[in-house]
This record gives C-alpha cells, sequence and structure tokens, in this order.
C-alpha cells in the first residue's frame, strides 16, 4: 500500500517539476492600409470619371457596374446617371434596365432607396428613353 502511494505522489511531484508548454499567441497590431482614405465624394467623382469616358466599350461598362454592384453601398444618382448616359452612347438598352434591376435589388429591404434614385434619375430617363423595369412588366416575373 505504501508502494502505491509512493507512486502516485511521486508522479505528482514530476508533473509539477516538469515544465509546461506555454502556447500564447503573439500581440500584433495590424495595419491594413497605409493609403489615403477616400471621401464620399471623391468615390463619386471617380466612378461618374469612368462612365463618362468617351471610348467606353461594353465590357468595360459591365466590369464597372460589376465592380459597383459588388461594394457594400446603393450608388448614388449621379453615378447612376453617368451609367445610363454610357448605355445610350453604346445603344445598349439591356444594360441600361439591368443597372435599374440591380440598383432595385441592391436597395433590398430598404423600400425607399429604389423610388428616390427613380425620381431623382426620371429627367434623365425620358431624355434618354429607358423605360424602368416597372413600366415594361418585367419586375413581377
Amino acid at each position: 500500500m505504501f508502494r502505491a502511494v509512493f507512486r502516485l505522489s511521486n508522479s505528482v511531484v514530476r508533473s509539477l517539476t516538469r515544465p509546461q508548454p506555454c502556447y500564447s499567441a503573439p500581440v500584433t497590431a495590424r495595419c491594413y492600409s497605409h493609403g489615403k482614405v477616400e471621401t464620399d465624394e471623391e468615390f463619386d467623382a471617380r466612378w461618374v470619371t469612368y462612365f463618362s469616358k468617351s471610348d467606353i466599350d461594353a465590357w468595360e461598362l459591365k466590369k464597372g457596374m460589376n465592380t459597383l454592384i459588388g461594394y457594400d453601398l446603393v450608388p448614388e444618382a449621379k453615378i447612376l446617371d453617368s451609367a445610363l448616359r454610357a448605355c445610350r452612347r453604346l445603344n445598349d438598352l439591356a444594360s441600361a434596365i439591368r443597372i435599374l434591376e440591380a440598383v432595385k435589388d441592391k436597395s433590398g429591404p430598404h423600400k425607399d432607396i429604389y423610388p428616390y434614385l427613380i425620381q431623382e434619375l426620371q429627367p434623365t430617363l425620358a431624355e434618354l428613353g429607358i423605360s424602368t423595369p416597372e413600366e415594361l412588366g418585367i419586375d413581377k416575373l
């Protein structure tokens, strides 16, 4: 019996004196960006300039809209105005309607954003002869 107690106490002493590995993650501070932060006005101006290029082609238009829709925002009316004018320069009615559909989808649960944008874009839509998806009846499909 003493032998069993001696073994148990011996193993306890060994485990206490053995160095335990210490796993601690190094604390680091991460600086993800060293660049200048773009303001909202600069962002809008950059995209208006992009879509206002006179030599924009259909691929650049679609690439720009895909990038713009990929951001966590709904584009401003002046950016959409510039994109719709680029569609008109390219005679691409389908892309113009897709832009309006994408903006409606991007508005998501905020039901007041899309009507506001359509209200702001109404003069441009009338000038360019572009119908909204609602006017065409394709929003119910």
